[in-house]
């Protein structure tokens, strides 16, 4: 881990679950972290936990470019260069095709996967530079599928073409990419609603075999460390990728006797 050392790791979605354990992970490491996210209150609680020399806190809408811009200059400008970039930033969109419309999948590509390109294209120039390296933070959904939840892995199994066409585009650059697929962990991602909108008043239920956020956090470092290829975590992703790859008649089988249930934000899942 000692690649990492002073280090600057650019990491979008920052505000709560994978995104802050991996602010705190890298920072145990010994990198510099940039936190960027829409909720700053979250943000700026995060910074005064792990120090403010070495983090910086950056308002951010992945959906907006300038936003984008504006914090890789804020990076340069304070850090003076910039090495990793995790794209960590998205929510889903749940619902069955009969009641999602055109405009639930263009927010949902909005942040998941045009949020992913605009963070890459506004760090180019400084992992160019740097030699760095980009994590892209899929899900479990984008190696397989699940009903009722169509523009959440339409959006994810984009993401994970995403990294496997970058990866030889980039290498000439000298830049990296990892992509990372979870499974399920423990966040705030049920108590967001189709708009994007976070609900505080929200039950996060989670199913029981949901991992740590910041176990996967550690794993991630690892695997930029590594320069990995593909991160499929924990085991039961990498079960479930197996078999959804391996015997997808059996994974259509299996998805056809799911049951809708309701996430906290009252969508269906």
């Amino acid at each position: 881990m000692a690649r990492f050392t002073d280090k600057v790791v650019f990491i979008t979605g920052a505000s709560s679950g994978i995104g802050a354990a991996l602010g705190r992970a890298f920072v145990k490491v010994g990198a510099r972290v940039v936190l960027l996210a829409r909720r700053v209150d979250r943000l700026e609680a995060l910074a005064k936990e792990l120090g403010a020399g070495r983090t910086l806190v950056q308002p951010c809408d992945v959906t907006s470019e300038a936003d984008l811009e504006r914090a890789v200059k804020a990076t340069l400008a304070r850090f003076g260069r910039l090495d990793v970039v995790v794209a960590n930033a998205g929510f889903s969109v749940a619902g069955g095709i009969d009641r999602l419309t055109v405009d639930d999948f263009r927010r949902q590509f909005d942040t998941n996967v045009f949020g992913v390109v605009a963070t890459i294209r506004a760090a180019h120039d400084a992992l160019r530079k740097s030699k760095g390296h980009v994590v892209l933070i899929s899900s479990v959904l984008g190696r397989v599928a699940v009903p009722r939840m169509s523009a959440y892995v339409a959006s994810k199994h984009a993401v994970a073409g995403l990294a496997f066409a970058l990866r030889p585009e980039l290498h000439k650059e000298g830049i990296g990419v990892t992509l990372v697929c979870p499974g399920f962990v423990k966040s705030e991602i049920q108590m967001v609603d189709n708009q994007g909108v976070f609900h505080a008043a929200a039950k996060n239920t989670q199913p029981k075999i949901a991992a740590d956020a910041d176990d996967c956090a550690r794993a991630i470092v690892r695997a930029a460390a590594a320069r990995k290829r593909v991160l499929d975590w924990p085991g039961h992703a990498k079960a479930i990728v197996f078999v959804g790859r391996t015997f997808p008649g059996v994974w259509d089988v299996a998805m056809r006797r799911t049951k809708t249930r309701k996430r906290a934000s009252g969508e269906d899942a």
